[in-house]
């Protein structure tokens, strides 16, 4: 049985006083939460406060992004070894929003993949499609395509140690979400790719969706068969939503 697991993306969002306010929120509400691991993923200059304010809980967490380099003459970067000094537990690749604002190639997320691991960081790899390639019906191909760059350069039983986020890119930040069926359709298939390559890893991988995932449409989602808990975006700056999120993996 896969653990259920639930992590919250902040994106580029919040202050001091309002990360302290909102883990303060969270802790106080995580003894309603009984099944599901629940992690974090903070803007890089705010890990250290994460870090100090979930020591000794049992909240992980993680990074947004993490460069492909090791080091070197890359300005801005911030590289696998520096977070696993922080003791990031997770980073997110081939976020949507990294791959079309700022133009990440398959090949550059499946090395972003391989960076983190070499660290013990596992990666939270995500896949998903556009609205004109879903009303194209081009959705699998495209998560195939995107799947496939990360198999190809980490092998399938890298797996084991990572997490696969689908997040269909129309539905994130839009307000819509797929159906509940709609989403396992793509979970299933997702998992039926990597069983190609070894079933054992494929059942045991965690596959998580990830577009405007609420309250009032997570326990739906989760009951899903191929559904093992959700990447949340903007539900996870409000400590009272996120936990209902949560609650809803029990």
């Amino acid at each position: 049985m896969r653990q259920r697991f639930v992590a919250g993306n902040w994106k580029l969002n919040g202050t001091r006083q309002s990360i302290s306010t909102l883990l303060q929120g969270i802790l106080s509400g995580m003894q309603d939460v009984k099944n599901a691991e629940v992690a974090v993923c903070a803007p890089y200059i705010y890990i250290p406060l994460v870090a100090e304010s979930l020591k000794n809980s049992a909240i992980v967490y993680g990074a947004q992004n993490v460069s492909e380099y090791e080091s070197g003459a890359y300005t801005g970067e911030i590289s696998a070894p520096m977070l696993k000094e922080f003791d990031c537990k997770y980073a997110i690749v081939g976020h949507s929003e990294r791959r079309s604002i700022y133009n990440e190639t398959d090949q550059q997320v499946a090395a972003k993949f391989v960076a983190a691991q070499n660290f013990g960081i596992r990666p939270i790899l995500c896949v998903g499609e556009r609205l004109e390639e879903r009303e194209s019906n081009d959705t699998e191909n495209v998560v195939a395509r995107q799947l496939d760059a990360v198999i190809a350069k980490a092998g399938i039983e890298s797996f084991r140690e990572a997490v696969i986020a689908y997040e269909p890119v129309w539905a994130i930040g839009t307000g819509k979400t797929a159906s509940p069926e709609q989403a396992q359709e793509v979970h299933a298939f997702i998992r039926q790719r990597l069983a190609r390559k070894n079933p054992e890893v494929a059942n045991l991988v965690q596959i998580l969706y990830g577009g405007s995932v609420k309250p009032d449409n997570a326990r739906s989602l989760f009951a899903q068969a191929d559904i093992d808990g959700g990447l949340i975006g903007g539900a996870s700056l409000d400590a009272s939503g996120f936990l209902s999120i949560c609650c809803a993996a029990n």
